[in-house]
């Protein structure tokens, strides 16, 4: 079973709603989660705000907070995951944004991404992450980590059910 299976059976069983805010990933988290067979039960929908003055117009992401830090950051991220619950009327929110390559982006170098989740109850979270690989390399992990931020704070481990499914580590 996959992080995305999980991760949406898991909401179904509590009843709730995710909706995604994307930027480096392009729409690959909604991709994966759209994959699932159900996922409509629990899966709102997804806006992919890959220009910056996007995350601002369609997200609310602070105009200041773009123009002075860029739209790499964490505070940005958190703000996309909260903007999109709230616009997407959903339970929970993720959100990607970072530095896939293959250049540098607001003064910060290839592989800087944060992900991001808001949900019930006032629960924000950040992860900050330094990747490794190529342009697809980051993008893929990043999308897990997306899905495994979220995990946590639905009760669930994505990364050891997933090793276990794959026999790996």
């Amino acid at each position: 079973m996959t992080a995305a299976a999980r991760v949406l059976g898991r909401l179904v069983e509590r009843g709730e709603t995710l909706a995604v805010a994307e930027s480096l990933t392009g729409g690959l988290v909604a991709a994966d989660l759209t994959s699932v067979p159900g996922a409509s039960r629990s899966f709102r929908g997804s806006l992919t705000a890959y220009a910056t003055a996007l995350k601002g117009e369609i997200l609310g992401v602070d105009g200041t907070l773009l123009a002075e830090r860029g739209a790499v950051d964490p505070e940005v991220a958190r703000q996309m995951a909260a903007g999109v619950r709230r616009a997407l009327g959903a339970d929970w929110g993720i959100a990607t944004t970072g530095v896939a390559g293959p250049e540098p982006q607001d003064g910060q170098p290839v592989g800087t991404v944060y992900v991001a989740v808001a949900g019930p109850s006032g629960v924000e979270k950040v992860s900050a992450l330094r990747l490794n690989g190529s342009r697809a390399d980051i993008r893929r992990e990043c999308v897990r980590s997306v899905l495994e931020l979220l995990a946590s704070e639905l009760g669930g481990n994505v990364r050891a059910q997933d090793t276990e499914q794959t026999g790996g580590n």
